[in-house]
């Protein structure tokens, strides 16, 4: 489980195509403090640690594995060498939850529609794929490439999320272009109120 705050931007260095696809991943998350089999959240998908090593004294580095199920239902497929990408470690008993709970498991991939200065913030505009639309509602809860956001407004097929200064430069959402893909998550509550409203209709 995670909590959908970015705690690292990490960079794609290597990409190995075997039977899966093996990413090596710069961090500053120091290597002796990650376990090899630990998951980590990269860009909104849960990932298992599979080697892991020191490239300095402050920088470091981790592999993960992605299966072509995983490349396709997610933006992962479009990680490129140099692709910079929101890291968090998994929750541990006792952590703050200063976002929601996020399970890791992306939803479907959305694109940005466009973007907009609203004051010192920018007002983001995603299109979200149609089975996910009834999910998102105004004032909930979504996770945007691993990042928890509280969604502004909501359209036929769009959602509006608000970004203060601080998580444009933490996360990766300030190099987003129009059209550019996101990883979506909805919130674990919506999906399960909407499965108890299914069976109350039988």
């Amino acid at each position: 489980m995670f909590t959908g705050i970015i705690t690292d931007i990490g960079k794609v260095t290597q990409i190995e195509e075997r039977g899966d696809t093996r990413f090596r991943i710069a961090t500053i998350y120091e290597a002796d403090g990650i376990d090899l089999g630990a998951s980590i959240a990269c860009s909104g998908a849960c990932l298992t640690v599979i080697d892991k090593g020191r490239v300095d004294d402050k920088t470091f580095w981790f592999d993960v594995e992605a299966s072509g199920e995983t490349l396709n239902l997610t933006k992962l497929g479009s990680w490129k060498e140099g692709t910079r990408i929101n890291l968090e470690r998994a929750l541990k008993a006792g952590d703050e939850l200063g976002g929601h709970i996020v399970s890791g498991h992306v939803d479907g991939v959305g694109s940005l529609v466009s973007q907009k200065p609203e004051g010192d913030s920018w007002r983001l505009t995603f299109k979200a794929p149609a089975d996910l639309t009834p999910y998102i509602a105004s004032k909930g809860s979504i996770s945007i490439d691993g990042i928890s956001l509280t969604v502004n407004e909501v359209g036929q097929d769009t959602f509006g999320v608000n970004i203060i200064p601080h998580t444009q430069t933490q996360t990766t959402l300030g190099d987003l272009k129009d059209g550019d893909p996101v990883n979506l998550e909805i919130d674990m509550l919506a999906r399960y109120v909407a499965r108890q409203i299914e069976f109350a209709a039988k």
